[in-house]
């Protein structure tokens, strides 16, 4: 679709999709997002009766406090420490930042499609080194000439894990350009990458609120690296709009970020529920890609991946299909409460079984 108001580069735009986000009852299990509530301190910040006067002011333009709450986690300094409306703005502003160079970026051929749209959008080349046959990551493919790499891990939308050795090779294939981890699902299993941060000036993590602490509707996210590299993002950011975080995103996040205790058990909780599903998926002749994400990705037998997606749907059970090269077999399947893939799973034996019937 053009338009003749439109500039050039945006009729040739083709926008991210997000997943479905119906109206109504239906069991959503198409998003990643935390099936228990957040943090009871963070609800508490957000009743707070003081927000109100917070409101009439602009917000500290820095998020100060919420940096030096997130440094305090990780032992970093504040200024190691960038803040955005959800990890997709820091993501973007991660791209403009560090990318916009002559060779091409990489990142999986398999991986979270917003990448190949901000490419677009920012005119960056790309070259997308295929994963293997079981979706794991092959690092010697990320050698050479480079704008720079980004990869998920956990990955998305397959859920496995590169450990952090792996992650070292990596860094030690590109010491000069930016490595970006995009570790959104990085506390249902994995450990994050950023103990790395002081030995590798190149390395930039970049995490966010939206899963594992179960604030998808705040929109907050934040990078993690060295000083010159949030400059660089900071240099951004302040181009484009001085003062993104809003006070209440702000003060719910502080609240959020310091109850280490809550995330440890909410994580454990999805954890084990993964692992229970799995094991009852693969009973059901499944074939279950390792995840250490809030999701998994499974290949059902005897139906066909889109199929299974259609009577799920008529079910009042939406799942995530994607119609693409390698995966187009597949469902990617959110972590729900308990009850939620108990549903799940009786309904995909009654599926079946009806098939094979």
């Amino acid at each position: 679709m053009s338009n003749p108001f439109w500039s050039p580069e945006l009729a040739q735009l083709e926008p991210y999709v997000p997943g479905e986000q119906p109206r109504g009852r239906l069991i959503k299990l198409n998003t990643n997002e935390n099936p228990y509530p957040p943090s009871p301190r963070a609800l508490e910040a957000l009743a707070d009766k003081q927000l109100a006067e917070a409101l009439r002011r602009y917000p500290d333009p820095e998020s100060t406090e919420l940096c030096t709450a997130i440094a305090r986690q990780y032992g970093l300094d504040s200024g190691q420490v960038f803040v955005g409306n959800g990890s997709d703005e820091v993501l973007a502003h991660s791209f403009y930042s560090f990318f916009r160079r002559p060779e091409p970026l990489l990142f999986p051929d398999i991986t979270y499609s917003f990448y190949p749209v901000y490419c677009q959008l920012y005119s960056i080349d790309y070259r997308m080194p295929p994963l293997r046959d079981d979706f794991s990551l092959a690092v010697e493919n990320y050698a050479g000439p480079a704008a720079g790499v980004i990869l998920p891990n956990p990955n998305a939308p397959t859920g496995r894990y590169l450990p952090l050795e792996e992650i070292e090779r990596l860094l030690r294939l590109q010491p000069q350009r930016v490595v970006a981890i995009d570790e959104a699902y990085i506390d249902f299993g994995g450990e994050s990458a950023v103990r790395l941060i002081g030995d590798h000036p190149n390395l930039l993590v970049i995490r966010t609120l939206s899963k594992s602490h179960a604030l998808a509707g705040l929109r907050l996210g934040y990078a993690l690296g060295q000083r010159h590299l949030i400059e660089g993002l900071e240099r951004t950011k302040n181009s484009f709009n001085s003062y993104p975080i809003d006070s209440v995103a702000q003060r719910v996040a502080l609240a959020a970020v310091q109850d280490s205790a809550w995330l440890a058990d909410s994580s454990a909780r999805v954890i084990a529920t993964r692992e229970r599903v799995v094991a009852a998926l693969t009973g059901l002749e499944f074939e279950v890609v390792p995840s250490k994400a809030n999701f998994i990705l499974a290949r059902p037998r005897g139906i066909g991946a889109e199929d299974l997606y259609r009577e799920l749907r008529r079910r009042d059970i939406l799942v995530r299909y994607f119609n693409k090269p390698r995966i187009s077999e597949y469902l990617r399947i959110s972590i729900g409460t308990d009850g939620e893939m108990d549903a799940l799973l009786a309904a995909c034996a009654e599926i079946i079984g009806s098939r094979n019937g």
